[in-house]
């Protein structure tokens, strides 16, 4: 089997040391075994997603010396590859309609009867399953999965995947988790937004088994997020790639990079003068 990885990125802001620190590397393993290095743009937030900045994420790469195979998987074309997905997993009851927003979850997890602190999982707060069982049209809100039914649903299935990296606390190698631990820690997550038809949830696992993904290089803050998306796996029939959580680049404080984070964009740094040796002795690589 042929080693693909893939570099992800959003068309909301310009890239930073971060970006280029996890496109290197996942640019790196792939031709260190002779296999593929695949792009992919996530623009399913189309209410931020701007050309102008796909356009720098191409011009960036390419200056680090990144090459790809064209053309590229743009989310924003793979809708109909969603819906089906959800679909099938409303058909099968795994998916409810949800009508909160976010005061309503916060108002429901911080209800003195509950008795204890709130639970924050990868998502955020731990949805309390409000409209789990309200019976909403489909369309009336964002999509839940209820990971009750769903892990239900997978009978005795192992639930694993192998971290080739390591994870926010050295986890690493043969990854396993429990059906309980998924319910008390991730619970009941948004497949698709109202507003998007999607989330970065489902689309990622789809996206990745549509493109014979066999390795995924990402940020260890997603390392929980991995849960969610071999779940999702089981339930959809896909492979389980191998993962390869790696460290965040983070600022002089220790703050992890984000976008807004202009002065570490590289295209300043190409403004600057700077080489893509340089960019590679910055992050480590």
């Amino acid at each position: 089997m042929t080693l693909t990885t893939r570099f992800a990125p959003s068309p909301t802001g310009p890239l930073h040391l971060g970006h280029a620190y996890s496109a290197l590397l996942a640019h790196d393993l792939a031709k260190a075994a002779g296999g593929k290095f695949l792009l992919r743009i996530e623009d399913i937030d189309q209410s931020r997603a701007r050309p102008k900045w796909e356009a720098q994420i191409y011009e960036d790469l390419a200056w680090l010396g990144i090459d790809w195979p064209h053309p590229v998987m743009r989310q924003s074309d793979r809708m109909a590859a969603y819906r089906g997905a959800l679909d099938d997993l409303w058909a099968r009851g795994l998916v409810y309609a949800c009508t909160c927003n976010r005061r309503d979850i916060a108002t429901a997890t911080s209800a003195p009867q509950e008795g204890a602190e709130p639970v924050y999982g990868p998502d955020g707060l731990i949805y309390p399953g409000t409209c789990r069982d309200a019976g909403h049209a489909k369309a009336s809100g964002a999509l839940r999965l209820d990971m009750r039914k769903a892990l239900a649903s997978l009978g005795n299935r192992a639930l694993n995947f192998t971290e080739n990296g390591h994870g926010p606390n050295a986890e690493t190698g043969a990854i396993t988790f429990s059906p309980d631990q998924l319910i008390a820690t991730v619970g009941d997550v948004v497949l698709a937004r109202r507003d998007m038809g999607t989330s970065y949830h489902l689309s990622v696992v789809l996206d990745d088994a549509a493109q014979g993904i066999t390795l995924v290089p990402r940020g260890a803050d997603l390392f929980e997020a991995t849960y969610i998306h071999v779940v999702l796996q089981a339930l959809l029939d896909l492979p389980t790639p191998h993962y390869h959580h790696h460290r965040l680049i983070r600022d002089d404080g220790g703050k992890r990079l984000a976008k807004r984070d202009d002065a570490r964009a590289i295209a300043l740094y190409r403004e600057n003068g700077m080489t893509p040796g340089d960019i590679r002795y910055m992050v480590g690589l």
